[in-house]
């Protein structure tokens, strides 16, 4: 009896540690529309950190790319996504990058399976948007990967709201 109760707590545990496949990651961001003089598109980039900061996986960087050579130069305005991550990237980056977007909500939906190797836990989502002529700002927004919950926070100047559901 002992024997089986101790193997069945190896399985839980190991189960606990496994990976969440079956989930699905929708982030919703809002441009807000501002009254200046000359407005610019954002650069923005939308990623994953563990609580402590450390960046795990950019899931997508909004940016110039019909002049990549420039649009790559301003990237790094982005510091927080830069320094965590950002720098390290080869750029354009299959299913990441993409134009710039106009005011308005847009969403980015991550499959299950580009995240399938990420462990069940507590995570931070952070989108960050720098705008050339404007300001910079980003939102941290906790979120619980492995079971179905969404969360939201709201930025103040550069960014609207923000907010992240995984679906099971």
């Amino acid at each position: 009896m002992r024997k089986l109760t101790l193997a069945a707590t190896a399985i839980a545990a190991s189960a606990a540690a496994a990976p969440a496949f079956a989930a699905d990651l929708n982030v919703s961001v809002e441009i807000p529309r501002l009254s200046v003089a000359a407005y610019h598109r954002p650069y923005v980039a939308v990623w994953i950190e563990r609580p402590d900061n450390t960046a795990v996986r950019t899931l997508a960087v909004w940016y110039e790319v019909s002049n990549l050579a420039e649009g790559k130069d301003w990237l790094k305005d982005m510091r927080t996504w830069w320094r965590r991550g950002g720098r390290a990237m080869t750029l354009p980056a299959d299913g990441i990058s993409s134009a710039t977007k106009a005011p308005g909500r847009h969403t980015v939906a991550v499959p299950g399976a580009r995240l399938r190797d990420l462990p069940a836990g507590d995570y931070v989502l952070v989108v960050e948007a720098a705008r050339e002529l404007g300001g910079r700002e980003a939102v941290r927004v906790p979120f619980r990967w492995g079971a179905p919950n969404t969360a939201r926070a709201s930025g103040a100047t550069e960014l609207g709201a923000v907010s992240v559901t995984v679906t099971r």
